[in-house]
């Protein structure tokens, strides 16, 4: 049995031994583009993935030392470092027994150099900016085992299981998720829209504890100055109809033992250490969260109604392999997430980004300003600007030539926030003629996600000749199914409804 590490708080010599720890790193993705991440995680760290069979996580090992390059990852929500995963956990039929063996589980658990991880995860924390106190139960923490988006909410895996996540009665704060279990004392909001986060409720069970690095109250040495009280709390998110228990009530038996075996104490709002209970059906992964705030929330500072996560932004733009000089545009830009990320991970590309709403624009352009200033205080040499401009415009009537585009990628309305279904069978048609006049021949692609799939089935069989269906990425967008679809431009000349300049 492994005991947490037993100093309060590493010299020189232990951060270098430090890391030198393989942390087993476990990542939230959105739902559909696993593969994806494995593929920027194979490319930018060396290492190989496994892709989660609950859907929208990945997990890798590296070297400790590693964890900036981790943080700089494009395609993940959240990062948390692996305790250990049951791929076959058997739970008891009867709910006490069930739950006892969660407690049992705390003092059987290498806690050790997990905990080394997430303490040099923490000292590179301390140079960037402190905890947003006001936001602790925003983005954050809802996602940490789940997958989601700002313009959507989590992965709901199988919306025929259960799942639920929960936390100590006295501080619940959960969020809307589907098919959740509301304990009692615990409530939920549901009604959930195209864009709004619907993670499964997350609860947060407190425990009481002291000391740096799991190390147990009394532990330090004679003479020594008392070692810094730890505060945590336990997040649990639980999926599958075959759990004889809730999330509440595993988070507050798995955290009440997480609090006796650590003697660590408990703040809801202030702690340090989140301790993350995952369990989708039989497979049960403990983990300590890394990330405080969703990685997505990188670029926009100015939202939308309909803003898009910038990682679902990578996922779509690696998908249609950009190259350098490539022209790429999103014609229905928003809030500029995807031109924006565009830029910031491929700039060698030109990109231009319009809308037909000036506040689109205008949000759009804030968001461009913030990630100008962004890169000013980083590097003086990046404060030339960005390769990306940006324009109010007609999407059925663009200013650009005809053939001149390399790659479309855009966000289309669901119909839902914006504009409407009714108005979808205009649209989608009009569109997509228009995106195949403005796209090279035989050479251009577009990546187009929407929600409103038999739309875009009947618009795409009625411009056939000049868009061929490439590959059908199935995602979740708060709640809703959606899908990107990859499509490739025929060289079958476009019809001109205007003069091509």
């Amino acid at each position: 049995m492994a005991e947490a590490a037993g100093d309060a708080g590493p010299g020189p010599a232990a951060a270098q031994q430090d890391e030198e720890v393989a942390a087993v790193i476990g990542a939230t993705v959105p739902t559909g583009f696993e593969q994806t991440a494995a593929e920027e995680v194979q490319e930018k760290l060396g290492s190989a993935s496994r892709i989660s069979r609950d859907r929208g996580k990945i997990y890798f090992e590296v070297p400790a030392r590693s964890l900036p390059q981790v943080h700089r990852l494009r395609s993940v929500d959240n990062l948390f470092v692996v305790v250990q995963e049951f791929k076959d956990y058997q739970f008891k039929e009867n709910k006490e027994d069930a739950l006892k063996d969660l407690e049992d589980l705390v003092k059987k658990l290498p806690w050790t150099d997990p905990l080394k991880v997430w303490e040099l995860n923490n000292s590179l924390k301390k140079k960037k900016t402190k905890r947003k106190k006001h936001n602790v139960q925003g983005p954050t923490s809802r996602e940490k085992l789940s997958d989601g988006g700002e313009e959507g909410g989590a992965d709901q895996n199988n919306t025929n299981d259960q799942e639920d996540c929960a936390q100590n009665p006295v501080a619940v704060e959960p969020t809307g998720g589907q098919d959740t279990e509301n304990p009692q004392g615990v409530t939920s909001r549901n009604g959930v829209g195209e864009e709004e986060d619907n993670e499964p409720s997350d609860v947060k069970v407190e425990g009481q504890a002291s000391s740096e690095s799991g190390t147990k109250a009394g532990e330090g040495q004679a003479g020594e100055a008392e070692p810094k009280v730890l505060r945590f709390r336990v997040t649990c998110n639980r999926a599958g109809d075959k759990h004889c228990f809730t999330s509440n009530e595993a988070a507050r038996d798995f955290g009440g033992a997480v609090q006796e075996h650590f003697q660590w104490k408990a703040d809801m709002t202030n702690f340090d250490v989140e301790v993350l209970l995952n369990i989708h059906n039989n497979e049960v992964v403990v983990g300590i969260a890394l990330t405080e705030e969703s990685l997505h929330r990188r670029n926009i500072t100015h939202f939308g109604p309909t803003t898009l996560r910038s990682t679902l932004a990578y996922g779509m733009l690696r998908l249609c392999d950009p190259q350098p000089t490539d022209i790429i545009v999103d014609p229905m830009c928003g809030t500029g997430a995807i031109p924006i990320e565009g830029a910031a991970e491929w700039p060698y590309c030109y990109h231009i980004a319009g809308d037909n709403s000036p506040q689109a624009v205008k949000r759009a352009a804030n968001n461009i300003c913030s990630l100008l200033r962004k890169n000013e205080s980083k590097d003086s040499s990046a404060a030339l600007g960005v390769p990306l401009d940006i324009i109010q415009w007609d999407i059925c009537n663009l200013p650009l030539r005809t053939g001149s585009v390399d790659i479309v990628v855009t966000d289309m309305p669901f119909g839902k926030r914006i504009g409407s279904k009714k108005k979808n069978w205009d649209l989608y048609p009009a569109c997509l003629m228009e995106m195949g006049r403005i796209c090279t021949p035989g050479t251009g692609r577009a990546v187009l996600l929407t929600q409103d799939k038999k739309c875009f089935a009947k618009a795409l069989s009625r411009v056939g000749h000049i868009w061929r269906r490439a590959q059908t990425v199935w995602v979740n967008v708060g709640g809703l199914h959606a899908a990107v679809y990859l499509l490739r431009r025929t060289w079958e000349p476009a019809e001109h409804t205007r003069p091509s300049w």
